[in-house]
């Protein structure tokens, strides 16, 4: 799933490649990716690009007083294209699920493609995201703009694995399964640590760890094609998707916890003391 780092990027792409260019028309293969149903999307045709962003992981194009919003999810990507083809989309074809247009049918522009038969991506059309967007008006505060002091007071009193606190979207906008381990790698930190007990050097850690791993991956990231983005991604992981491999910092093997559809890394003697940790779901079953 693309995280800051990457819908970072991609909002960086557009804004160097699509402000100033006018939407010259929007095809509609997948109409389920469409959470709303006004304005519908040929308002969007003969606007003016004239900004790109992002809230958390969802990415903004703004088209006047209009935005299409995008949530990737799991195996959704934008990709980007110098002359597209006039020929509109065939509804229900093939992994594209939106084409955007700009300044003419075989002009520049872009396709939002979802991989699998697991679907997740979404698009909004709206006016005020903040408020028409429900799961952007959930989110919590932007990962980078949080210090210290703002990180304890959202950790007070919780009592979930750090895990699951740094992927909540709702505590923390913009962090997901790879780049929360990669976070609690750098700081030193069990995935199963209660975040309410966190101790003050945990937190000092903890804080540093996040504003280095995004600010890192953001450095990489902007500028990329997006094509070569999910790759840059990989490139800079150092115990997510690694299992099995040396940890870099200390040479223990990376270990593994899984779940039903998704899985974590993580470093036995940089984060838990050398113990591997219990897989209790995976135990469960063995019974």
């Amino acid at each position: 799933m693309p995280e800051l780092p990457e819908v970072e990027a991609l909002a960086h792409h557009l804004r160097e490649h699509a402000v100033g260019k006018t939407v010259f028309r929007v095809d509609v293969s997948s109409l389920s990716v469409l959470k709303t149903a006004t304005p519908p999307w040929t308002e969007l045709h003969g606007r003016e690009v004239t900004g790109a962003g992002r809230f958390g992981k969802h990415l903004d194009l703004v088209a006047g007083d209009l935005h299409l919003v995008v949530h990737l999810a799991r195996a959704g990507w934008l990709r980007w294209s110098d002359a597209l083809s006039p020929t509109p989309l065939k509804p229900g074809k093939g992994p594209i699920s939106l084409r955007v247009h700009l300044d003419a049918a075989a002009g520049p522009g872009f396709d939002l493609t979802e991989a699998g038969t697991k679907k997740g991506l979404a698009v909004w059309i709206v006016r005020d995201p903040e408020k028409e967007v429900a799961s952007i008006a959930r989110l919590g505060p932007d990962a980078l703009s949080l210090d210290r002091t703002e990180l304890e007071k959202l950790f007070a009193g919780r009592t979930e694995r750090l895990k699951t606190a740094l992927t909540d979207q709702s505590l923390i906008a913009g962090i997901g399964n790879a780049y929360s381990d990669e976070i609690m790698h750098m700081a030193k930190l069990s995935p199963y640590a209660t975040t309410g007990k966190l101790s003050e050097g945990a937190l000092d850690g903890l804080s540093e760890a996040i504003r280095e791993v995004l600010t890192s991956a953001v450095t990489r990231s902007v500028g990329q094609s997006a094509a070569r983005l999910k790759g840059e991604k990989r490139s800079g992981l150092r115990v997510h998707a690694r299992t099995g491999l040396p940890c870099p910092v200390c040479g223990d093997t990376i270990r593994e916890i899984s779940f039903a559809d998704k899985s974590f890394q993580y470093c036995p003697t940089c984060q838990t003391g050398g113990k591997p940790l219990a897989d209790r779901r995976m135990s469960r079953l063995l019974k």
